[in-house]
């Protein structure tokens, strides 16, 4: 019987779990919705946490059921789940009260955002009263069901601590910033490298779950870091861009990623190595705002007879931008007026592309030039079209994994050091490629001179900034 992993993704909206093979194929699914996050006054965002335990056992049990007598195969779980989501829990991982989503924004703007959510939770609860104790733990959302899944006190991984102001470089809590925002350093979770053995499935999950006693319970990463693993950028110089509402860039680096103008960030890879990586308010939120309720295949087909627009622009939909620059004022604009509706869509493509260009322009310009292919996923990727204009304007190819979604990745963050060596080995084994687009080669240089009109008017409208790396033909190298 092949040895089997389980990965769970706990989302915002659902918890969605995948369970696979030692090669990467899938070999059943569940998923459970969770309680939709209630926003009780202006700038708060919390969810019903207790209902993340139940909702993890519906969706495993739902997966090892599909499985049947192969789920006794099943020799290993990680979980991943949104990041910067925290809750106060008891000893036996039961929350006191609701979790702070991501964007919650009552604790201010007070960094690190996360621990500032942490203390105040502290401070509206009976815990500031003195009454926290040492049986009470400040958490972040897979803390807790790993907690539920081993039946007593978890460590968490450095990358769902990150945004939680573990500093990742001295590998320890910030004792500053604990002291300023009244968190105890009791509460906090000890802190382990994802893939490390959190420990094993104890009975009362066992039942639950219908996951096997004694099944390792590894650590996981946050979200987009899991993806990313799913998607095969694991290891330095490998890249890759997420096309769903936003646009995300993500890589490993040797090296940290030092970027003065705050747009790239980094998380710590198991290995040691790097993950930087930046999130552009673009991406298909300005398909969603332009094109809601059109016939998008129509829009493709059209699009790719068109050839490239005569005119420019910049998608963004609302106001701010974070990356590959950051402009707070930051506004879409047009270089151009299309000619309908075909070009309209078309250049609104283009754009996005434009956008990703740039982003791998800046990542290089700081020491973290991608190797090729790059992959790609989102929903974006289900467009061959697009799919093309990108790799044109790119002039790269790219490549489409399997199945680059965080549950998979959770799966081959479960397998490393239980089923496979390390993480880069599982990524190796696991990890496959369906389908690959080249560059269009007759539309590389027109869309060049499109791309070089976009950074011109960022330029122009002062949003770039002295570090933003001058624009180079055909692509970053």
């Amino acid at each position: 019987m092949d040895d089997l992993v389980a990965g769970v993704d706990v989302a915002t909206a659902e918890v969605r779990v995948t369970c696979a093979d030692g090669h990467g194929r899938v070999r059943a699914s569940g998923r459970a919705a969770l309680s939709p996050p209630s926003r009780p006054r202006p700038g708060w965002s919390e969810q019903d946490a207790g209902r993340w335990w139940p909702a993890v056992t519906t969706a495993l049990r739902q997966a090892t059921t599909a499985l049947g007598p192969a789920r006794s195969g099943v020799v290993a779980v990680a979980v991943a789940a949104t990041s910067g989501t925290v809750v106060l829990a008891d000893a036996d991982g039961r929350p006191l009260g609701p979790a702070l989503l991501y964007d919650d924004r009552r604790a201010g703007d007070a960094t690190p955002p996360a621990m500032a959510r942490w203390a105040w939770l502290l401070a509206s609860t009976d815990a500031s009263a003195g009454r926290a104790g040492d049986a009470r733990f400040a958490w972040h959302a897979s803390d807790l069901v790993v907690s539920r899944l081993i039946g007593g006190t978890p460590p968490t991984d450095w990358s769902s601590a990150h945004k939680s102001g573990y500093d990742p470089v001295a590998r320890r809590w910030p004792a500053d910033a604990l002291d300023a925002l009244g968190v105890p350093a009791r509460l906090l979770p000890e802190v382990l490298p994802p893939t490390a053995l959190a420990g094993t499935v104890c009975p009362d999950a066992a039942v639950g779950t219908g996951l096997p006693v004694g099944c390792h319970v590894r650590l996981g990463m946050t979200d987009g870091c899991a993806a990313q693993v799913a998607a095969g950028a694991d290891r330095p110089g490998r890249f890759v861009s997420v096309v769903g509402t936003t646009l995300v860039l993500k890589g490993a680096t040797e090296a940290r990623i030092d970027d003065p103008t705050g747009a790239v960030y980094n998380h710590r890879h198991p290995g040691g190595w790097w993950l930087p990586g930046g999130a552009s308010n673009t991406g298909g939120a300005a398909l969603a705002a332009g094109f809601d309720g059109a016939d998008l295949a129509a829009l493709d087909a059209r699009a790719a007879a068109h050839g490239p627009a005569s005119c420019v622009t910049y998608p963004l939909t609302g106001r701010g931008e974070r990356f590959p620059f950051v402009a707070p004022d930051a506004t879409g604009f047009w270089l151009g007026e299309p000619a309908g509706d075909d070009e309209r869509y078309r250049a609104t493509l283009e754009g996005v592309a434009f956008v990703e260009r740039l982003g791998y322009d800046h990542l290089a310009g700081l020491g973290a030039a991608p190797d090729p292919p790059l992959a790609s996923a989102g929903g974006g990727t289900r467009s061959r079209v697009w799919t093309a204009i990108r790799a044109s304007v790119l002039a790269r190819e790219l490549v489409v994994p399997a199945s680059p979604d965080t549950a998979f990745g959770a799966c081959v963050l479960a397998a490393a050091g239980t089923v496979h060596p390390d993480l880069a080995a599982a990524a190796d084994a696991m990890v496959t490629i369906v389908a690959s687009v080249q560059p269009v080669d007759d539309q590389v240089e027109r869309l060049d001179e499109g791309y070089q009109r976009l950074v011109g008017a960022l330029q122009e409208r002062g949003w770039l900034g002295d570090a933003t790396p001058a624009p180079r033909r055909a692509g970053p190298s």
